[in-house]
């Protein structure tokens, strides 16, 4: 395998300010784009650290940029472009970086976001562990949503998995084993926990229903999460997601009960299901016994459906 270093190089500044801060050791968060992520709940948070949401990251310093030509498939996710009258103005440029961002106190924390690789995997992977090692990062955290058979009415469960979920206490996983398609996000997660290096991943269940969806709730679960697995201070973030989850659940409750009965009786099933496993005790397994629910993908295709025609009428001033 070629030298996993010619996949990135480094921003002097930023270099210069993470191997200034890195004495207590650093945790690193990271989010891909292109695979799972149900809700966009890496995305949402991911925004919001860096304060692309809208709230205050404070000072962002790039650390180091990966090359992107070498990493992603144009063709399959094409960048955009922008056409203004007769010519080409503009160019989207896919970025996969390395960030330095502060938190409340002014506790250093790094940020590794972007398109997932379509290629190279390995390589990548070995890129990043280099940039642990180099870095002195002591935790990695990476995060996203799943769609599961749960209801937006009640608290958003979490998964976590690597080598120290005893940081996320009070949180098991749904199953023994399972084979899945992989993620370069998983691969990282995998290979540095093979190192020897202290790993955590969260995932958050995102209803079926609104998997297509943005679902801030689910970003904010994760967030406090984090924040209690690290000590970082990260109340912009918080409360943005905070405000924009209060209105997108006042949203769903009207479009739902202003929906058919259907809906309403499937969103009724899946409480019913939360609440029985919730009260659940000594079950080798939280795995719901068979329940007669419609699939993710007729949910998904109904509330679709509904939404479509809201704003439909709105569009009609109804």
């Amino acid at each position: 395998m070629q030298d996993p270093r010619e996949l990135y190089e480094f921003e002097p500044e930023g270099l210069a300010a993470v191997e200034a801060a890195a004495a207590g050791g650093l945790v690193l968060l990271y989010h891909l784009e292109g695979f799972i992520d149900a809700g966009d709940a890496g995305e949402q948070l991911i925004a919001q650290l860096l304060g692309d949401g809208g709230g205050d990251g404070g000072e962002r310093r790039t650390v180091a940029r990966f090359d992107v030509d070498r990493l992603v498939d144009y063709r399959a996710r094409r960048p955009l472009m922008t056409f203004r009258r007769d010519r080409w103005i503009s160019y989207d440029r896919p970025e996969l970086a390395l960030h330095l961002v502060h938190d409340a106190t002014g506790t250093p924390f790094l940020v590794l976001c972007g398109p997932e690789p379509d290629v190279e995997w390995e390589r990548f992977a070995g890129a990043v562990r280099g940039l642990v090692e180099r870095l002195g990062v002591r935790m990695t955290i990476n995060f996203h949503g799943i769609p599961m058979g749960v209801p937006h009415t009640r608290p958003v469960g979490l998964t976590p998995h690597g080598n120290r979920t005893d940081l996320m206490p009070g949180h098991r996983g749904w199953f023994d084993e399972a084979e899945v398609p992989g993620s370069a996000e998983s691969l990282i997660e995998l290979r540095l926990s093979e190192a020897g290096h202290d790993v955590l991943g969260v995932a958050a269940h995102v209803p079926h229903y609104l998997a297509r969806s943005p679902y801030p709730d689910a970003s904010l679960a994760i967030l406090e999460a984090v924040t209690a697995a690290t000590g970082l201070v990260l109340p912009w973030a918080a409360h943005a997601l905070r405000a924009e989850a209060h209105r997108i659940r006042a949203e769903v409750d009207r479009q739902i009960t202003e929906g058919d009965a259907e809906l309403v009786t499937v969103v009724r099933g899946l409480e019913t299901q939360y609440d029985a496993l919730a009260g659940a005790t000594g079950r080798e397994s939280l795995m719901a016994e068979p329940v007669d629910l419609p699939t993710a993908d007729d949910l998904g295709a109904e509330f679709e459906r509904f939404l479509a025609e809201r704003t439909e009428r709105e569009g009609d001033g109804g």
